[in-house]
C-alpha cells in the first residue's frame, strides 16, 4: 500500500502513535508519506519506503493567523496526486480531519477517489471537540470519513455520547514497540540517580492540568515520609513552575528531578520501580503502557481508558481522581521489597499483548476494507 499519514508532529500521544506506526508499515514494506509541518521526533529516514512531506505555509498582512488547514489540505492533494497514494491516515480530528474532507472533494474534481481514515486520541473529542466553535466541523469531518477508529472503548462511547455520530467507529489500541520500550542494564544510572537504594519514582507527561501533576508531587511527598525515595519529572509544560514550588514548598526538591523532554524515556523507564499517572482523563494511557514495557509497575486514576490498560492489583492499582491517600497506600504496597517483583513481571506480561507486532496487522486489515469499501461506492 501507499498511504499518506498527517500528524503532530509532537511528543505527545497522537504524534507518537502515527510516527511509530508509519515506521512499523514501512518495515512491512509499505510506502508512507508524512504530511505535516515539521518532522515528528521520532521519525528517522533509515528505511527507503518512508517519505515526510513538510507543509509550508506563510503568514500574510491580511491574516491574524496563517491559514494552516488550507495549506495542508493542498498538501495533501499535492502529495495523493504526485505520489499516487492509495489512501490517507489522519491523526487527530482537528484540523486533520476537516483538511482531509477538503482534499478529498479538491480531488475528486481531477478524478481521484482517496479514502480517508480518521483516528481519534482523545483530547480532540474530551477536550477540543467539545468547544462550541469545533463541534460541527468535528461531527461533519467524523461522520464524512470512510473510516474511523479510537484508541479505546472509553474513547469509542464517549465520542457517540458527545456528538451525533453516524459513522462506525473501530477501536484499534495504542501499541508499543518492544525492541524500543523494553528495560536496559543501567545500573550505573541507578546508582548516580538513588546512591543510598531508594525507590525510584518516575512521572512523564506534558505537564497540563488534566495530568494533575500536583498530585503526583503530593503522592511521592507522602512515599517520601514513610521510605527513602526519589522522583523523576520528564516532560514539560504549563504547570511545571507550579510543581517545582510545590516541591520547594513540601521540603522534598532535594529528592526530585525535572528533567524536561527526553527523547531516550526507555532509560530512564528501566531504572525505575513505579509510575504514576493520576491523570483526570486519560483516552488511553499511552505512557503508562512505555513503562509497563519496561518493566515499572503503575498507580493511576480509574478514569478514561486506563481500565482497559491498567490491571487492578495485578499490573498496578487505580484509584478515583484526585485520591491522594489511596494512591499513596496502593504504591507504598507495590514498592514492598515482598510484592514489587511481581508487579513488575506482571507489568512486562501485559504490555506484550499490545505489542505492535500484533496491533499492525489491524490496522492493515481495516485499511484494505475501508479501500474496497470506497471502490465499491465509486464504482456505483
Amino acid at each position: 500500500m501507499n498511504i499518506g499519514i498527517v500528524c503532530y508532529p509532537t511528543f505527545g500521544g497522537s504524534g507518537v502513535v502515527a510516527t511509530e506506526l508509519g515506521k512499523a508499515l514501512a518495515q512491512e514494506g509499505h510506502k508512507v508519506h508524512f504530511i505535516t509541518y515539521s518532522q515528528p521526533p521520532r521519525l528517522d529516514f533509515l528505511n527507503e519506503n518512508l517519505f515526510y512531506h513538510e507543509v509550508d505555509f506563510h503568514s500574510y498582512p491580511l491574516f491574524d493567523f496563517p491559514p494552516y488547514e488550507l495549506a495542508l489540505a493542498s498538501k495533501m492533494v499535492s502529495v495523493v496526486k504526485n505520489e499516487k497514494l492509495d489512501l490517507l491516515h489522519v491523526h487527530y480530528a482537528i484540523p486533520h480531519a476537516s483538511a482531509a474532507y477538503m482534499a478529498k472533494q479538491i480531488l475528486k474534481t481531477h478524478g481521484i477517489v482517496i479514502p480517508v481514515v480518521t483516528t481519534l486520541h482523545g483530547t480532540d473529542i474530551t477536550l477540543v471537540g467539545k468547544d462550541a466553535s469545533y463541534e460541527p466541523v468535528v461531527t461533519f469531518s467524523i461522520n464524512e470519513s470512510d473510516g474511523v477508529t479510537a484508541v479505546s472503548e472509553d474513547l469509542r462511547r464517549e465520542t457517540y455520547h458527545s456528538f451525533k455520530i453516524t459513522n462506525d467507529i473501530e477501536v484499534i489500541p495504542n501499541f508499543i514497540d518492544l525492541e524500543k520500550f523494553k528495560k536496559q542494564k543501567k545500573d550505573h544510572f541507578k546508582k548516580a540517580i538513588c546512591p543510598n537504594g531508594e525507590v525510584l519514582i518516575v512521572h512523564t507527561s506534558n505537564f497540563r492540568k488534566v495530568k494533575r501533576v500536583g498530585d503526583v508531587i503530593n503522592i511521592f511527598a507522602n512515599i517520601h515520609a514513610e521510605i527513602p525515595a526519589k522522583l523523576l519529572m520528564i516532560g514539560d509544560g504549563p504547570e511545571r513552575s507550579k510543581a517545582e514550588a510545590q516541591c520547594r514548598e513540601l521540603e522534598i526538591s532535594q529528592d526530585v528531578r525535572f528533567l524536561g523532554k527526553l527523547e531516550a524515556v526507555e532509560e530512564v523507564l528501566s531504572v525505575a520501580d513505579l509510575f504514576l499517572m493520576p491523570s483526570e482523563k486519560e483516552s488511553f494511557g499511552l505512557a503508562a503502557l512505555e513503562a509497563m514495557a519496561c518493566e515499572v509497575p503503575v498507580i493511576s486514576s480509574d478514569t478514561g481508558g486506563l481500565p482497559e490498560l491498567n490491571i487492578q492489583g495485578v499490573t498496578g492499582f487505580m484509584s478515583p481522581v484526585g485520591d491522594v491517600e489511596d494512591m499513596t497506600r496502593k504504591a507504598l504496597f507495590i514498592l514492598d521489597k515482598n510484592n514489587l517483583q511481581t508487579f513488575k513481571d506482571n507489568a512486562l506480561k501485559r504490555a506484550k499483548e499490545f505489542d505492535i507486532s500484533r496491533i499492525l496487522p489491524l490496522y492493515e486489515g481495516y485499511y484494505q476494507r475501508v479501500m474496497e469499501k470506497t471502490a465499491s461506492k465509486a464504482a456505483l
